[in-house]
């Protein structure tokens, strides 16, 4: 345990998971909430978006956190590659939350009142997503195989 513990990324990675895990436990109250008010039992879309998120990025932040720990590359490459997508994952989160606030839509692309941002955002986020666990998974294999 210590080992995880002294390498940084997989203890941002962890501590990710633990938030995004809370969110979506707080996220799931606030769904069942949401579902217990409605005449339908069911929670606005994104409120619904947000709780599934959130629980889901806590899973992926801990198989980042397992990456970056096996990862043969130094903290320099490694804690960027972590926080990567781990940023787009929380800013995902905080999106999913405000939409499910506002109750206003069930897609937030097709109502979107920036499209041209939209499109620059989504590329950032494959770019970010895809390349820093890319590099986490590379430092892995290089690891392993070599």
């Amino acid at each position: 345990m210590e080992a995880i513990i002294n390498q940084t990324a997989p203890v941002i990675a962890i501590s990710c998971a633990g938030v995004f895990f809370m969110t979506g436990l707080l996220t799931g109250a606030w769904k069942f909430s949401c579902m217990m008010k409605s005449k339908e039992f069911v929670a606005p879309y994104y409120v619904d978006i947000a709780h599934r998120s959130a629980l889901l990025y806590s899973y992926a932040a801990m198989l980042i956190a397992v990456f970056a720990y096996f990862s043969i590359f130094a903290d320099w490459v490694n804690i960027p590659a972590t926080i990567a997508p781990l940023l787009f994952f929380a800013i995902a989160i905080f999106n999913y939350i405000k939409l499910g606030i506002k109750n206003t839509t069930n897609n937030q692309l097709r109502d979107s009142e920036n499209p041209a941002a939209d499109k620059m955002i989504m590329g950032s986020l494959a770019v970010a997503e895809i390349g820093g666990f890319f590099v986490l998974l590379i430092g892995f294999f290089v690891r392993v195989l070599l």
